[in-house]
């Protein structure tokens, strides 16, 4: 007696490649080109914001805004990294699940 236990089809989605990151250039133009009440300064301007020292100048609120962006862009890859880590961790539990119910499979036969 043989059970069927569900088939699944495996289809493996391609994702398109990462574009490459920015330069320092077309951030600071992308930067300049920006409406004052861009969402991505007022989401910088409630983040990490040093009440200690004002901006005094306009180049000092675009370095602030830069720096900002900056240190949003490293916890970001740090994310990124942890989901990689979690990401191969799940395939590898993915593989094991697959080769153990192939198992299971090859027992019930």
């Amino acid at each position: 007696m043989k059970m069927n236990i569900g088939s699944k089809s495996k289809k493996r989605l391609v994702l398109p490649s990462r574009p490459e990151l920015p330069t320092m250039d077309e951030i600071l133009e992308d930067i300049n080109k920006a409406a004052p009440d861009d969402p991505v300064f007022n989401i910088l301007d409630t983040t990490e914001q040093d009440s200690s020292q004002p901006a005094d100048s306009e180049a000092e609120l675009r370095f602030q805004q830069c720096y900002r962006y900056l240190e949003l862009n490293k916890r970001l890859k740090e994310a990124q990294d942890q989901l990689q880590k979690r990401r191969e961790e799940l395939q590898a539990a993915g593989e094991q699940l697959d080769r153990t119910v192939e198992e299971v499979k090859g027992q019930v036969c």
